[in-house]
């Protein structure tokens, strides 16, 4: 691989990276706008919709921190299998069946954290937005609510 593709890949990576935490961030400031919101609040049943959205954004944060753990697991999987390749594995040394084997055996891992950090990915930018929808949604359920039934005639 040449320099200019690794500084691209570094660069994808980083901003990968940045949206992930980006979306950990916002998950988190959701959550705790509802907990100020509602600090002095009464339990009501109204409040099912945010439950929902809380519920939503908790989902799409622990989504977010599995997606983190795959990525730096598949990372370091590839970091071994380089070492594999390049004979300095201590199971696999210069051997090239054994170095065969456990290639094959590190990329089965690889290819399937990829598909699951890609599916983690994917449900944490769901659940953000989902999360968003039960929160306007409580919004606008609590405003009709508070409004006078005379102004609904």
């Amino acid at each position: 691989m040449s320099e200019r593709q690794i500084a691209v890949y570094n660069q994808f990576r980083n901003a990968q990276d940045k949206y992930t935490y980006f979306l950990l961030a916002a998950a988190g400031a959701a959550v705790a706008l509802v907990v100020r919101e509602t600090a002095t609040a009464a339990l009501t049943w109204s409040q099912v919709p945010l439950a929902a959205a809380v519920l939503s954004w908790g989902l799409s944060f622990y989504c977010g921190c599995r997606h983190l753990t795959l990525m730096a697991s598949s990372l370091y999987s590839n970091f071994e299998l380089l070492n594999v390749y390049a004979g300095e594995n201590p199971v696999a040394g210069k051997n090239p069946e054994i170095i065969a084997i456990l290639a094959a055996a590190i990329q089965n891992g690889i290819n399937a954290n990829s598909s699951r950090t890609e599916r983690f990915g994917k449900m944490q930018f769901e659940f953000l937005i989902s999360g968003a929808i039960f929160y306007i949604g409580w919004h606008v359920w609590e405003m009709w609510l508070r409004t006078p039934h005379a102004l609904l005639k």
